[in-house]
């Protein structure tokens, strides 16, 4: 499945029947019946009312409401616009409307549309007033019509079906564009919008149903290179299955450096991520202080004791024993609870400098990174870096809201800045890299807001990088993995209250799920 902004669907949109020549009123035929049909599934409603604003939107509202009234539903429809804001296939829809007699009316005022509402009761409302291409605030009569059906909703017990987007959600960032219509039921048509997945949208969306009208996948996919949707299906295909003769050696060797005094448990969960996650060997460097409690802690992994601080880091007199110790490893992560000093800041940017083992980059190592940017210019390696939003707007130098208000441009943003590969943790985590590629979660899972579960992660995406997966691959199936085993113990344990180390046990588990792995 594909993830597209509004922009981007308009452009397919535009491919498909201008360059391809598939008839616009194919498509919005198609895209009607799917709404009726939709709408006919989920709620078998006998009453409905259609609201169709101006464009394609209303196009589709007019082909739904004809449907419907085939198929025997009493169907009134409200259209919000002037008959002449109508061209095209939108047009011969709204004529059709009118030869066959099917009623509508286009009230001069909200309290027009109360009435109407209040008089004809119905079990059904059709959101057709905007689509994917709105870009500016709603006002004016759109804005009190969306507000009195979001207070009528309740008392006359309808629901509301949207098509494409709840009208008045960005389709690109999820921004409520001054108000938006809370719906029970979306329709969306080839592929999900960002504004289905980003808050405060998806609080508005309901359930997403996605339908095919008629795009020719293959063609679309290697023209326009939509965002991948991470979701359990394109996890199967992408992890690979272990066959033949194998041993510890072909599953790649870690090395982690991280943990400092009072920040232990960071590098222990980075350590388990990794194992979990099937790399063949973690190697965990830490200060001296903390190697016997690592060895006693997790018996699986090696341990390297490191010179250190009076403040319990390691000292940057480690250096060259971290370059001895990068020597045939297939990956590093660095940074899950490393610490903050200015020793450990000269210690992390020299490693940079010379290091040319892929690497990811979590938690200290991007706060100390944040300081100066262009020390990832001068690193050969590949990288991934892991921000959470606090740590992302540390990166860019941007208020945290900002960047939340546009997850997808922040996130684009610092995969320029850093020449990274990007991972913008969240809801519905965001996976970005240097060449435009880009993947969205399928996951949203509360319980993983708990400290630890981002080391984890770091250590599950160094262990795919270890056994051969390319950067953004690797980020991709990480980010999937780890989110999966949330939704794991959501079902075993709770919604929430579920601890890092069990996110990390339970990632085999998650892997003996996934389509393909044993074939």
């Amino acid at each position: 499945m594909w993830v597209l902004t509004g922009k981007e669907m308009q452009e397919v949109d535009r491919f498909v029947i201008q360059e391809l020549g598939i008839p616009g009123r194919v498509l919005m035929e198609r895209a009607g019946w799917w709404v009726a049909k939709k709408s006919q599934d989920f709620f078998s409603p006998r009453k409905v009312l259609v609201l169709c604003g101006p464009g394609n939107n209303g196009g589709d509202g007019f082909v739904a409401a004809r449907y419907l009234w085939n198929w025997g539903c009493d169907v009134r429809t409200i259209v919000l616009a002037k008959e002449d804001k109508y061209k095209g296939e939108s047009k011969e829809n709204f004529e059709l409307l009118k030869k066959l007699e099917i009623p509508f009316e286009q009230p001069d005022t909200p309290d027009h549309v109360f009435k109407l509402i209040k008089e004809f009761s119905p079990e059904l409302l059709i959101d057709g007033i905007f689509g994917t291409g709105l870009s500016r605030e709603v006002g004016g009569v759109y804005k009190e019509v969306i507000n009195l059906i979001n207070q009528l909703k309740e008392l006359f017990e309808f629901k509301v079906v949207s098509i494409d987007i709840p009208s008045g959600v960005c389709s690109y960032t999820g921004k409520v564009m001054g108000t938006a219509l809370r719906a029970d039921l979306t329709v969306t048509f080839e592929s999900l919008k960002y504004g289905h997945l980003f808050y405060p949208g998806k609080e508005f969306a309901g359930k997403v149903e996605v339908v095919e009208i008629g795009f020719p996948k293959h063609l679309i996919r290697a023209k326009y290179s939509p965002a991948i949707y991470l979701d359990k299906e394109w996890a199967g295909n992408t992890l690979r299955p272990r066959k033949g003769y194998t041993h510890k050696g072909k599953f790649g060797h870690v090395l982690i450096i991280a943990g400092s005094r009072g920040k232990s448990g960071a590098g222990l969960l980075a350590a388990l991520g990794a194992l979990r996650a099937g790399t063949g060997l973690v190697t965990l460097a830490a200060p001296e202080s903390l190697q016997c409690v690592y060895s006693t802690a997790l018996p699986e992994i090696l341990t390297m004791g490191l010179p250190e601080t009076s403040k319990g880091e390691i000292s940057k007199s480690a250096l060259e024993l971290l370059l001895k110790a990068c020597e045939r490893k297939k990956a590093l992560v660095i940074g899950p609870g490393l610490g903050l000093s200015d020793e450990v800041k000269t210690l992390l940017f020299s490693l940079l400098e010379k290091i040319e083992v892929p690497v990811v980059l979590d938690a200290d190592a991007l706060t100390l990174i944040a300081e100066d940017l262009n020390i990832l210019k001068k690193c050969k390696a590949s990288k991934v870096l892991t921000p959470h939003p606090g740590e992302a707007a540390r990166l860019l130098k941007t208020p945290k809201e900002e960047l939340l208000s546009d997850r997808l441009s922040s996130a684009r943003r610092l995969t320029e800045l850093t020449f990274s590969t990007v991972v913008f943790k969240g809801p519905h985590s965001l996976v970005c890299d240097f060449s435009g590629k880009c993947g969205v979660s399928s996951i949203d899972e509360p319980g993983l807001s708990q400290g630890g579960t981002g080391d984890v992660l770091a250590g599950v995406i160094g262990a795919l990088l270890a056994q051969g997966y390319p950067p953004f691959e690797a980020a991709c199936l990480g980010v999937f993995l780890h989110g999966y085993s949330g939704i794991l113990l959501k079902e075993i344990k709770g919604p929430w209250g579920y601890i890092a180390t069990e996110v990390a046990n339970v990632l085999p588990q998650v892997i003996k799920k996934l389509k393909g792995v044993f074939k």
